[in-house]
């Protein structure tokens, strides 16, 4: 019973896994781990102020192409 428990546990958290990197919703741990390795003591900016940044970096890439929403 233990054992079917864990491997039902650990799909699960496969699952979560793959949909947060699907999304994209984990880039911003991601950076967070990112900036905390390379500059340890930099403030670490809010979710939303990665957004917006993320957002503005992806608006003035040309390369990204037409956005229309």
């Amino acid at each position: 019973m233990r054992s079917a428990l864990h491997r039902v546990v650990r799909t699960l958290r496969g699952v979560r896994w793959y949909l947060r990197e699907l999304t994209d919703e984990s880039a911003y741990d991601r950076y967070v781990a990112h900036l905390r390795a390379i500059r340890p003591g930099a403030p670490v900016p809010t979710r939303r102020a990665f957004e917006r940044m993320r957002t503005q970096r992806q608006e003035a890439d040309p390369r990204q192409g037409f956005r229309c929403c």
